[in-house]
């Protein structure tokens, strides 16, 4: 899996992002962790649909457009969830309250910056 900073309102964010691009990973997601750490992020892609079947803990679930930008929010999902953002790109799982930490709406931009 490829590590990342997340850029937000074109700034280099506090939050490390986990890019999971390949099937098997984005399959995974964040099953099997007993929790997620405030500061840490998975971004999907593609993706645009999410659930939460076997999750230990309740996340917030960011859907992204082509071109970065925020579609919707879902926060704080406890288990056995699904959302579905038809137009979303990728989704962006985060522990719970920590879009609202980051400031994060709808409508803002967001992107990966890979780690060199």
């Amino acid at each position: 899996m490829r590590h990342a900073r997340l850029v937000h309102r074109g700034e280099l964010g506090h939050i490390a992002v986990e890019v999971a691009d390949r099937p098997i990973e984005r399959m995974r997601g964040l099953l099997g962790r007993s929790r997620l750490d405030a500061d840490r992020a998975l971004w999907l892609e593609p993706c645009n649909a999410v659930h939460t079947f076997g999750m230990r803990f309740p996340i917030d679930v960011v859907f992204i457009d082509r071109r970065g930008c925020v579609l919707s929010i879902h926060r704080n999902v406890g288990r056995a969830r699904v959302h579905v953002c038809w137009r979303a790109r990728a989704a962006l799982e985060m522990r719970a309250h920590a879009a609202q930490a980051s400031r994060i709406e709808v409508g803002d931009r967001l992107e990966c910056r890979v780690s060199t």
